[in-house]
């Protein structure tokens, strides 16, 4: 039988929190929730991806409950999950990197950030 101990445990858990974040796209998908809350078709329009595939890295992050879901009508919308374990490693790193508050900005502009609304 194979029992963790609990620093290894910690380690495995670690690990796979890393390999998670370490996507870039979903690495970068989070510093965007960091900003704001996004709905599926925001995120495929910022990042000029095919809505499957967008789906696939959230799926990845909230089955990890790095991020969470919130309904609205037949929307659903992302964020971060400011309850998470690691969630303040999570924001060390995101501060670390460029700004996508501009990203955000520019789908407002373009009409596009309330399109589920």
């Amino acid at each position: 039988m194979n029992v963790l101990t609990t620093k290894e445990r910690t380690f495995e858990e670690a690990s796979q929190h890393l390999k998670i974040v370490g996507d870039k796209t979903r690495l970068k998908m989070l510093a965007i929730l960091y900003k704001d809350e996004c709905c599926v078709c925001e995120l495929v329009e910022i990042f000029q991806m095919s809505q499957p595939s967008i789906s696939q890295h959230l799926r990845k992050l909230k089955n990890a409950d790095i991020v969470i879901e919130r309904r609205s009508g037949q929307w659903i919308y992302y964020r971060l999950n400011e309850n998470h374990p690691w969630f303040d490693q999570l924001e060390s790193i995101i501060k670390t990197l460029p700004d996508t508050q501009p990203l955000l900005n520019d789908l407002l502009e373009s009409g596009k950030r309330v399109c589920c609304d």
